[in-house]
């Protein structure tokens, strides 16, 4: 169905305004980060001799080399597993009978609305007695449990738009539950998935505090620690400090850019369902 200019114009000029909204803050952030190192910059203005050198020299400052190591040893733990369990839970509450699930999926709905600064001083003593502090196997442990509940509400919410016909018409042909999920469902679901997966993705690339408060060694933290490394005792360096967040964001931002397709897929199928 074909829509008038008038009826286009309000979403284009909202998408246009989001852009704008959306690309500024970087701009400016590029803007500063490329004046004269002990600078203050004011406002967004291009400089006339941009100081590309300031990304190589916050590069070095931050110490990004073992940080992004470390950053891609967390995400490699955290998004396969939590993934892996958000999927198996999801189609449990979403497709099967499971006794008790109604609980189950309101005790998860309470996790979401429990803020990390309330969980954080419980989760230190807890990794302390379990000796896992100031381990990435401890804070993997932690950022799966912190992300569980939206992953699983975000899976069972796409089990629930399937169709449950597939299931019994699986079950039918001698396929259990299992053989269903892994063959029929989990194929179906690869837009719902990799959508979480992304999210899971900027989620434990962007962890900052657990990461500052369960481990000691900086090294063993997240790229998002190295902001710390630009902020004195008595000054901040403006400059390096926005060349390094570019730093941190660029891999976030070249994610989303790969992997939206799946993500808009994804909100739209379930949009079109719901």
């Amino acid at each position: 169905m074909k829509t008038s200019v008038r009826q286009r114009v309000p979403g284009l000029a909202l998408l246009i305004g989001t852009m704008i909204f959306s690309i500024l803050p970087l701009l400016s952030m590029l803007s500063a980060a490329l004046q004269p190192q002990g600078t203050v910059p004011l406002g967004l203005s291009w400089p006339s001799d941009p100081q590309w050198h300031n990304f190589v020299d916050a590069w070095r400052v931050a110490e990004v080399t073992p940080l992004l190591i470390s950053s891609i040893i967390l995400v490699a733990g955290v998004v396969p597993v939590a993934a892996l369990f958000a999927a198996m839970a999801g189609y449990g509450l979403g497709q099967l009978k499971v006794p008790g699930g109604t609980a189950v999926f309101l005790l998860l709905l309470l996790g979401l609305t429990l803020p990390r600064e309330a969980t954080i001083v419980p989760l230190y003593y807890q990794l302390r007695e379990m000796n896992l502090l100031n381990t990435r196997l401890g804070l993997i442990l932690v950022l799966i449990g912190t992300f569980m509940p939206f992953a699983v509400f975000w899976m069972r919410a796409h089990f629930l738009s399937m169709p449950k016909e597939l299931t019994e018409a699986a079950s039918l042909d001698g396929a259990g539950a299992w053989k269903a999920f892994r063959y029929i469902q989990i194929p179906l679901a690869v837009p719902a998935l990799a959508s979480m997966c992304l999210l899971l993705f900027l989620w434990t690339w962007n962890t900052f505090l657990q990461a500052i408060v369960l481990i000691d060694d900086p090294a063993k933290r997240t790229m998002a620690g190295a902001l710390q490394n630009f902020v004195g005792q008595y000054s901040t360096d403006v400059v390096l400090l926005n060349a390094g967040s570019l730093l941190i964001m660029a891999p976030t931002i070249v994610v989303f850019l790969i992997f939206q397709r799946h993500f808009v897929k994804a909100m739209i199928s379930g949009a079109v369902k719901g």
